[in-house]
């Protein structure tokens, strides 16, 4: 690959301590690395951080007579093949939407012909607030401009939701790809299905047997799939998940509501469908009208047993390209491969969720990928570093099933 000339532009934000490693991923591909820094971005790392990493001099400001004797910042604009704002703040993404120029890197951004990619980072009320959803709108209607995440989980302040900015390798990959060939977006052109999250079956109108799976990974995988050029439905159980950007979900509750909606979505034309969801294996035989009182030390409380959707789906005559998940507490490669070649799968990804800290409610995962020729152990890492490595192999074994 030729170097590369990359504007990382930085705001202010806790994220901000991980540009440093997006920097070093980028020197290390061979890119060449320019920094422009905003006010806010100094409170959180210093501009000295970036010069060492990157070799560059570091702007943090539009009135710097040294540089604008030359008019520094059409310089920047006109030298970037890329512009990369990570982290980009909800106060960046409200002026660069409003194409504002009153600080360097919106001036720059105004500038530019270069494509313009922001990886938001902020707390996930305010990713969630009407004003900067109205934003993001304007900003996604913008041919020059992508919106890359954000990611799910933990965030500096305490909270837990949408807002973390991608991780460093994931924006790295991003970059790199984005002005590769055409097989960096290994799965334009095709449609895929992904089913998320748990199932409910219904005991009363207040109960009901579910499961611990929070739809992580399938709601990484569905963001996964999109930036791989691929059109996503979501089929979706009752989690606390954003709706990825550009994808279509499909919510349900119960197995079957979820076997209807996956057999709706494969008969529109599939061509991979990833059934990443945790469905209840059996359901009450009965679903009582009324709460059901404690009348009793004890009650029995009749099963029957669910549709198989990953079979089902599997043993169609237009059976598309079908992956399995597997979670396992112990001897995972045996029940994983028994369970690919039991149901006639493609592809199966597995994972010990006995493993304290990855699987069920994590933001990090580890996986080991089987296939019939093969198979790959990914992570430790977090979801969407996985799912962005899973889509490549599952985009790879399509291609030549």
């Amino acid at each position: 690959m030729a170097a590369r000339r990359i504007l990382l532009g930085i705001t202010g934000g806790i994220a901000a301590y991980k540009s440093a490693e997006l920097v070093r991923q980028l020197k290390k591909a061979g890119c060449e690395v320019r920094v422009v820094m905003t006010r806010g971005a100094e409170a959180f790392v210093t501009a000295m951080t970036f010069q060492a990493l990157s070799g560059e001099p570091v702007r943090t400001s539009l009135l710097d007579p040294e540089a604008e004797a030359g008019m520094g910042h059409i310089e920047l604009a006109k030298w970037a093949d890329q512009v990369v704002v990570a982290p980009a703040s909800a106060d960046f993404m409200a002026r660069l939407a409003q194409g504002m120029a009153d600080d360097l890197l919106t001036t720059v951004c105004c500038a530019t012909e270069a494509p313009i990619a922001i990886a938001p980072a902020m707390n996930q009320a305010m990713w969630k607030n009407h004003r900067t959803r109205r934003n993001l709108s304007l900003l996604q209607d913008d041919p020059q401009i992508s919106v890359w995440g954000p990611d799910q989980g933990d965030q500096a302040c305490g909270d837990v939701g949408p807002g973390r900015m991608l991780e460093p390798q994931v924006l790295a990959g991003l970059i790199l790809d984005s002005e590769a060939e055409p097989a960096s977006r290994p799965l334009a052109g095709k449609r895929v299905v992904i089913t998320a999250g748990p199932t409910r079956e219904a005991i009363d109108p207040v109960r009901y047997i579910s499961n611990h799976s929070s739809g992580k990974m399938g709601y990484a995988i569905a963001r996964a799939a999109e930036r791989a050029g691929a059109r996503v439905v979501l089929i979706s159980g009752p989690v606390s998940l954003t709706a990825p950007d550009n994808v279509e979900v499909r919510p349900v509750q119960t197995a079957s509501e979820m076997l209807a909606a996956s057999e709706k979505a494969v008969a529109e034309g599939c061509d991979l469908f990833v059934a990443t969801a945790a469905v209840a294996d059996y359901r009450p035989e009965n679903r009582a009208g009324d709460k059901i009182k404690k009348t009793s030390e004890t009650m029995a409380l009749p099963l029957v047993r669910n549709p198989d959707i990953l079979a089902t789906i599997a043993g169609r005559e237009d059976a598309p390209f079908t992956v399995g998940f597997a979670a396992e507490t112990s001897d995972v490669a045996r029940y994983a491969t028994d369970k690919m070649h039991r149901k006639k799968l493609n592809m199966i990804v597995a994972n010990d969720v006995s493993v304290a800290g990855l699987g069920f409610n994590s933001d990090d995962n580890a996986v080991t990928v089987f296939w019939p020729e093969g198979q790959e152990s990914i992570g430790p890492d977090s979801k969407q570093a996985i799912a962005d490595r899973l889509v490549v192999l599952m985009a790879e074994q399509n291609d030549r099933a």
